[in-house]
């Protein structure tokens, strides 16, 4: 646990819980970007988004130290777990029909329900932090 400007305690900056939140943040983005897939799945010439997270969340958290960079040919420092953030990138090498759309509906569906999924299962790790925390607060009451 890290101690805050004024000596407080911040239960909510260890790593463990930021990637938890970015996750969460990141598989919302997603289910948004698959309901715009699916919405323009008739809409020709559009292109399917897909978010990238996961690579550099995992890049932040197995990175030993912060490297620190003098020279621009220098290999760049991995970005710290407070700035890994989704990114939605568009397929543009793609196409499934003839007008250009690259949207298969039946990939999308998977992705929906695999990250609906996902999100729940999110959702009841961090409540059961919140629920330890809790129970602490409350001296075990």
């Amino acid at each position: 646990m890290s101690k805050g400007e004024e000596g407080t305690v911040e239960l909510f900056a260890s790593p463990v819980h930021t990637a938890l939140l970015k996750t969460l943040d990141a598989a919302a983005l997603r289910q948004r970007v698959i309901a715009d897939n699916l919405a323009n799945v008739d809409t020709p010439g559009f292109k399917k988004g897909v978010v990238r997270f996961e690579e550099e969340l995992k890049r932040a958290l197995n990175a030993p130290l912060p490297l620190r960079t003098t020279d621009p040919r220098h290999f760049p420092s991995p970005v710290p777990l407070e700035k890994v953030s989704p990114r939605v990138e568009r397929d543009y090498f793609t196409s499934m029909r003839a007008d250009g759309n690259n949207v298969d509906v039946d990939e999308q569906m998977v992705n929906l329900v695999v990250n609906a999924l996902f999100y729940h299962a999110l959702t009841q790790i961090v409540a059961g932090r919140y629920a330890s925390w809790h129970y602490v607060i409350n001296g075990g009451r």
